[in-house]
């Protein structure tokens, strides 16, 4: 219970710290998937959290900022990003008694950190409060991995639990396994975690800890695929996540358990230790990744094959509620959809103005539809705005969120007022009224 609320704990106050700069970072994607792998590694890295990545991604697809091919590079870049907190959860297996070892033990440094958060958390800043609240998740999940791993050392006296996981070299058995868990509990960094903890019995072997590992990669996707429900764009990029894991957990397998026949590998029944799993896990990863990158177009492909176009348009899928779990890039994207709702008020207001001069029917008809298609963004951001306004969030981004929903009431009735002028453009072509000249600079200084 300590491990899982202290890694929540820390994963929201990262997403929160670094989120207003995720949505920028990610919009500097190009065509190039390497580029995309990186950024996925990095932002991965920071918020600890490759399933918070991949539902990230869905969103942009679904919302347009982000084509499917760009997205692909970042989807594999998150599952390598996601390694980082194995590594980190591996210092609590270290043995040793030098004073170096001693001090990379989360049971040193962890209550350290836990005070210095409480201190910060104590602040009025928000800034060091955010601070804090990391340390503070990051000691408790800590706390909750070293509890966990003392826990569970009477069990290697058990003989049921050793046989539980001899049962597990059985491949198949282990990825599902490892897939159900990690579909349970929604994040492969737990997951693996959890099988870290287990470890420290010393009665899990490479041999059924790799299947477990591998299950986990594809449990990890379940998260994208939850929230990809509804829209086309967001099921191919949850596919393509899904495909990227079906595959390379397949090649790997097949390729290992093929090498093991023939070369018989001695470490595959040694005891396998947190660090271990931690190898096992990146070597994966970055193996799948390797092999797959060169074929991101394939799985574009193959996602578009499973999830073909139709001909239902998308709903208004600029403000996708996915980002809403994200709510520093949530206000980005609103505060984007505002300036084009701006945009369009504005280009209805100039051209309603334009016909006092020369009427014309179907530059009318366009500020009417104009005018429509404001009124609707007026209705979806307003729905948006008050979702994102009960969230948690930082001061700032609570602030821009009361602007933007005072904002576009004002864009909507800036819109309205072009109807009118185009009522009254109309009345002055049908009664064919002409403005005298001191008029006409008026109306020129009033455009």
């Amino acid at each position: 219970a300590l491990f899982l609320f202290g890694m929540d704990i820390m994963g929201k106050a990262l997403e929160k710290q670094a989120g207003g700069q995720l949505q920028k970072i990610l919009s500097k994607l190009t065509d190039n998937p390497l580029k995309g792998f990186f950024l996925g590694l990095c932002v991965t890295a920071v918020i600890q959290s490759s399933s918070a990545t991949t539902v990230m991604v869905v969103g942009f697809v679904n919302s347009g900022i982000m084509e499917l091919h760009q997205a692909i590079g970042v989807i594999m870049g998150s599952n390598v990003g996601t390694t980082v907190t194995s590594w980190i959860l591996s210092l609590s297996g270290l043995q040793g008694d030098s004073l170096f070892i001693q001090l990379l033990k989360p049971t040193s440094f962890s209550p350290v950190l836990a005070f210095i958060g409480i201190l910060l958390y104590m602040c009025k800043s928000e800034k060091k409060k955010g601070v804090g609240t990391i340390l503070i998740g990051f000691a408790v999940l800590m706390t909750g991995m070293t509890t966990m791993s003392n826990a569970v050392l009477p069990l290697q006296n058990e003989t049921w639990f050793t046989s539980l996981f001899t049962r597990f070299s059985n491949p198949l058995l282990g990825v599902l396994v490892g897939a159900l868990v990690t579909g349970i509990i929604q994040s492969s960094s737990a997951s693996v975690g959890i099988l870290q903890a287990l470890s420290a019995t010393g009665v899990i072997t490479y041999g059924s800890a790799i299947p477990i590992i591998m299950g986990q990669n594809i449990g990890t996707c379940v998260t994208a695929l939850i929230s990809s429900v509804g829209a086309k764009n967001a099921r191919r990029a949850a596919m393509v996540h899904l495909y990227f894991n079906i595959i390379g957990v397949t090649l790997f397998l097949a390729i290992f358990y093929g090498a093991n026949l023939l070369l018989d590998f001695a470490f595959v029944n040694e005891t396998v230790t947190a660090w271990g799993i931690a190898v096992v896990h990146s070597i994966f990863n970055l193996t799948a990744t390797a092999v797959l990158l060169p074929f991101a177009n394939g799985l574009e492909k193959l996602a578009i094959l499973t999830i073909p176009d139709d001909a239902e348009k998308e709903s208004f899928a600029l403000l996708d509620e996915r980002l809403l779990n994200t709510p520093a890039v949530a206000v980005e994207r609103a505060r984007a959809a505002t300036a084009d709702m701006a945009e369009l008020a504005r280009v209805g207001v100039v051209q309603a103005m334009s016909l006092t001069h020369k009427w014309d029917d179907s530059l009318a008809q366009k500020v009417r539809e104009e005018e429509e298609k404001v009124d609707k963004y007026e209705d979806a951001l307003g729905t948006y705005l008050v979702k994102l306004s009960s969230r948690e969030m930082s001061h700032a981004d609570s602030q821009s969120v009361n602007t933007l929903l005072h904002t576009i009431s004002d864009f909507e009735r800036i819109s309205d007022h072009s109807v009118n002028v185009l009522s009254s453009a109309e009345e002055i072509h049908a009664k064919s009224i002409e403005f005298s000249k001191d008029a006409q600079e008026e109306l020129q200084v009033l455009e």
